[in-house]
């Protein structure tokens, strides 16, 4: 459909949100080109990657619909634009881990690269000024970032099923699913949504051989070129 920007009604690290003329319950996704890490200490600009982002989350958003996740994705409108529907994002990020890294061997002692014996699902409060703590269960409620522990469960389900697919299809593109993040929301009717995106930005992908970085740990860890290592990502997918 036709969408036209109204207002910048958010701004984050990686997109913007517009609100369009046509419609109340649907919004303009903007990818940027912006890095950062390390809750935005370290910045950087790497012309293009908003596209990759883009075009990467959108074949993902794809796929997991064709296997029955309900996404907010309605159409890719732009090489960095995608018209999404309007959601109560949960004020949490939903992190599933197969291998141990980043801040789970740090916290933990769990040798980097040791694959888990089963997926870990943790939480993190959104909350840039805290610097985005993990939760467990009773902080998530205490907290009121969802309504009940049974609410709580059905989002540790989704990203269980939403890891179950992606292992599978980047196994047999030579790619370890490390872990990922994401977003869900509720639509106006109280459907659970996968918001946000689904990107080397929130994933971590290793080459199944070499173990060679192909996501934003080679910003964070200076190992070359975001948009090199992104390409690769989309290369893969694309078969």
């Amino acid at each position: 459909m036709q969408a036209t920007k109204k207002e910048l009604i958010y701004e984050g690290k990686g997109k913007k949100m517009w609100s369009i003329n046509e419609s109340d319950d649907l919004l303009i996704s903007e990818f940027k080109d912006s890095l950062t890490a390390f809750n935005g200490v370290k910045k950087a600009e790497e012309s293009g990657k908003g596209a990759l982002n883009c075009k990467i989350s959108t074949l993902i958003f794809d796929l997991l619909k064709k296997h029955g996740i309900a996404t907010a994705l309605v159409e890719t409108i732009s090489p960095t634009e995608q018209l999404v529907k309007k959601c109560k994002i949960f004020p949490l990020e939903i992190i599933a881990r197969n291998i141990a890294t980043g801040s789970l061997t740090k916290r933990l002692g769990i040798k980097e690269g040791t694959k888990l014996p089963f997926t870990l699902v943790e939480f993190c409060y959104k909350d840039d000024e805290l610097g985005d703590p993990i939760l467990n269960d009773e902080h998530c409620l205490l907290l009121g970032a969802v309504k009940s522990q049974s609410e709580l469960d059905e989002l540790k389900k989704i990203a269980r099923k939403i890891n179950g697919i992606l292992i599978k299809f980047f196994d047999e593109r030579n790619l370890k699913l490390v872990d990922f993040k994401i977003e869900l929301g509720r639509d106006k009717d109280g459907n659970i949504l996968l918001a946000d995106e689904i990107s080397p930005d929130s994933c971590r992908f290793w080459d199944k051989q070499t173990d060679k970085k192909l996501d934003k740990d080679v910003f964070r860890q200076d190992l070359g070129s975001v948009k090199v290592a992104y390409e690769e990502v989309l290369r893969r997918i694309l078969g």
